[in-house]
């Protein structure tokens, strides 16, 4: 598996280099390495230009970012920067370049093998033979990655279905992906509209760490990146303590939770058997591991519902300190609910299948 990173979008044709510094200041703080910069909306000459984007891209690079250029044609024209010598981009410091319009393959191939080491990064949010078809060209692999859009106006998202389309064309090669979740607070993109900028339609309203966990929890993302500026530093906060390679979800106890029960969701790395029921999520080994540990009986006697955290009492016999995840509402006296996972994480509980790793964590 590809290590996975967080990332931010800068817009330096919106922006001032004071703010844009400060806000790479505080995402390096909370462990941010990428930078997506757009060059769609660039003014002023080549000169101006080369010298705004090299001073936040330099000062990013100081701090260990790397830097993406969102780049089209009619940049590359407007700059007078040709396909055949990539040296403007290599010269103001970033790491790659993100082809916002697609070529002939042979292209995006050839440009993959530029002398300056710049990954060339390819738009993900296509359904068709595009990435095989630059690799038939015999493409630098290592120097490809794929990132999908972001999406400004409201209802435009990529339905999940094709996401995953798209994504799986990418992972096929082992291709570096990467998509976007959108700042609840930020206002800032490329264009005049403003409703988030996220890669997915579902995600848009969701906490960003929300986001993040839809995105890793799909096995076909290595980096999320907050689309819109400036997120804040409490959704920077957040985004750092998401688990990039498992799930972890959160679980809102109830009053009479027991010491034992806390321990049992928040100690262990749970797994899901791989004899799975359509009812629960069942994670067997507490039971064996704290076998000998007491667990009183409470909050027994209702009628479980999806998302609930559930471990076997003291009347249980040999399934006594099993936690499971309940799927399907039930009854069941001899478990006791001791939490629920948040609400608007409930959805991800699709993502557990037979063996997947998870962690819970009590908010405190």
């Amino acid at each position: 598996m590809t290590m996975r990173s967080l990332g931010l979008s800068i817009y330096p044709g919106h922006s001032k280099f004071e703010g844009n510094a400060h806000y790479l200041d505080l995402a390096h703080k909370y462990g941010f390495s990428r930078i997506f910069m757009s060059m769609l909306e660039v003014q002023g000459s080549p000169e101006e230009t080369k010298a705004k984007y090299k001073k936040i891209i330099e000062y990013g690079n100081k701090l260990g970012f790397q830097t993406f250029l969102d780049v089209n044609p009619a940049i590359f024209k407007q700059l007078g920067v040709s396909y055949d010598d990539l040296k403007f981009f290599a010269d103001i410091g970033a790491a790659g370049i993100r082809l916002d319009t697609t070529f002939d393959g042979a292209i995006e191939a050839m440009l993959s093998y530029n002398p300056y080491g710049l990954i060339i990064e390819l738009n993900m949010s296509n359904n068709v033979d595009y990435l095989n078809n630059i690799i038939s060209y015999q493409a630098n692999t290592p120097f490809i990655y794929g990132c999908h859009n972001f999406y400004p106006q409201r209802g435009t998202g990529l339905p999940y279905d094709f996401f995953i389309a798209c994504s799986e064309r990418f992972k096929k090669f082992g291709i570096h992906s990467a998509a976007f979740v959108s700042s609840q607070v930020g206002q800032m993109g490329p264009w005049n509209v403003e409703d988030g900028l996220p890669t997915l339609e579902q995600d848009r309203n969701l906490p960003i760490d929300v986001q993040a966990m839809h995105l890793w929890a799909s096995g076909l993302i290595d980096d999320v990146i907050i689309g819109n500026a400036y997120a804040s530093e409490a959704e920077l906060k957040a985004l750092s303590k998401v688990n990039r390679y498992q799930l972890m979800l959160h679980v809102n106890y109830v009053t009479d939770v027991n010491k034992i029960e806390k321990t049992i969701v928040e100690a262990p790395q749970h797994f899901r058997r791989d004899d799975i029921t359509k009812d629960v999520i069942r994670s067997t080994m507490p039971r064996v591991t704290y076998a000998d540990i007491p667990n009183p009986v409470h909050d027994n006697n209702v009628e479980f519902q999806r998302g609930d955290i559930i471990i076997g009492n003291d009347n249980f016999g040999h399934y006594k300190n099993e936690l499971q995840i309940v799927l399907e509402p039930h009854k069941e006296s001899r478990m006791n609910k001791v939490g629920s996972i948040r609400s608007d994480e409930l959805f991800l509980l699709d993502f557990i299948k037979p063996w997947s790793k998870f962690k819970l964590i009590g908010n405190k």
